[in-house]
């Protein structure tokens, strides 16, 4: 029995933002139907390669992209732009407790499936749209993607190498990180929703869009452009309101350290044979030290360049100072911190038994996550879910209509 068991939810998504929502609720129990196109399904089965490679050494043609963000749901094919599919989904909609959508504001309403148009039919449903710029405003129309929201909220702005280097421009996040953090506070938006709907026994609508959610994930940098009127710039991997806190290079490779306070600091001189950095009242406290950055830290960068990062790992770490190696994904996912917290999980699925993915960071004492289903394939569960709502004899004309689509 997961958290959520006996919640059941309606995923109209595609891509990344409302499916990684979806797979949250999924891996904590709740039934996720996974809504999709006949034929086609969500736009990332085809974002490859990578493909996924079967127990007979073939490619599936199915994106690991995909896979990522889509497990233990249930895989419905249905076209929604015809009236029957419509009402299959309607018929869905009467007794499911959250629907997750990401079309473009005011696409759904066509097909009767808006907002103003379910509640009708379960006033009892949370309704969440993921949209690029929210329900309002004047772009409010238009579709909305990652790397623009990226580009457009500022945060490339602050990401990369700083002007004066010949390297420094704008750079986005190596992952969708705007996608991934609307997955997430839709996912707490509809908890909160779940939770409102015990007293009020009412749904709501939630509208939750990448471009807030990006401003609002500017965290310190936008409060350090409201404090001061001036807007942060790139710094590389500096921080803007603590030093020591980059990257350095030793003789080999790079590695990291980060100081977050004063006792750090004097910490970190003792691990690496500098005391006589506390000498300088310019250095004792991170106010003298940010304001005296550049003489600090190309003090820090010779002497690192004498040794091996390694050597310095290990000493830095020994002081109980924040410290590490800059590692490949392979790297990563081989550090013994990761293997002990079994962050990579396999999950037989049809086409291959050895199948692994990235777990779920969620750990519950009494209501862990399970791994129940690989991500299904298109059209999977298509007679399982809607045998609940139509006869067989219906549902093999429905796809002999191309209205759904299975195995």
């Amino acid at each position: 029995m997961g958290a959520l068991t006996g919640l059941r939810v309606l995923d109209l998504s595609r891509v990344l933002a409302g499916p990684w929502c979806g797979q949250i609720l999924a891996d904590l129990g709740a039934e996720v139907i996974k809504i999709e196109r006949p034929k086609v399904g969500d736009d990332t089965r085809m974002w490859g390669p990578p493909w996924m490679i079967d127990d007979q050494g073939h490619s599936t043609k199915e994106a690991g992209y995909y896979q990522t963000a889509n497990r233990n749901k249930f895989s419905v094919a249905i076209d929604i732009a015809t009236s029957q599919g419509q009402a299959l989904i309607l018929d869905m909609i009467k007794d499911v407790d959250v629907m997750i959508e990401n079309y473009k504001v005011g696409s759904l309403a066509k097909y009767g499936l808006d907002y103003e148009s379910v509640k009708k039919v379960n006033p009892r449903l949370i309704y969440c749209s993921i949209t690029g710029f929210g329900q309002t405003g004047p772009r409010a129309q238009e579709p909305g993607y990652d790397f623009i929201i990226q580009g457009m909220t500022g945060l490339m702005s602050i990401t990369g190498e700083k002007d004066s280097l010949e390297s420094g421009e704008p750079q986005k996040v190596g992952v969708a990180v705007t996608d991934i953090q609307t997955g997430l506070y839709a996912t707490i938006a509809i908890q909160a929703a779940l939770w409102s709907r015990l007293s009020t026994g009412k749904g709501q609508h939630i509208d939750v869009s990448l471009m807030d959610v990006q401003i609002a994930g500017l965290a310190n940098q936008g409060m350090n452009y409201l404090t001061t009127g001036k807007s942060p710039v790139r710094m590389g991997n500096a921080h803007p309101n603590i030093v020591p806190y980059q990257t350095f290079k030793a003789k080999d490779k790079e590695f990291i350290i980060a100081c977050g306070n004063d006792k750090q600091f004097k910490d970190l001189c003792v691990a690496i044979g500098r005391e006589d950095l506390l000498e300088n009242p310019h250095y004792l406290s991170n106010y003298d030290r940010v304001a005296h950055r550049v003489e600090l830290i190309q003090i820090l960068k010779d002497h690192f360049l004498t040794n091996e990062a390694q050597y310095w790992v290990d000493c830095i770490h020994s002081k109980k100072v924040p410290v590490g190696m800059i590692n490949s994904i392979e790297e990563a996912l081989h550090e013994p911190q990761v293997i002990e917290r079994e962050m990579v999980v396999n999950l037989p699925h049809q086409q291959k038994q050895d199948f692994k993915m990235i777990a779920s960071p969620i750990k519950l004492s009494d209501t862990p996550v399970e791994y129940a289903n690989a991500p299904p394939r298109l059209g999977e569960h298509t007679v399982k879910i809607l045998s609940r709502y139509k006869s067989d004899a219906e549902l093999e004309a429905m796809y002999q209509e191309g209205i759904i689509d299975r195995l």
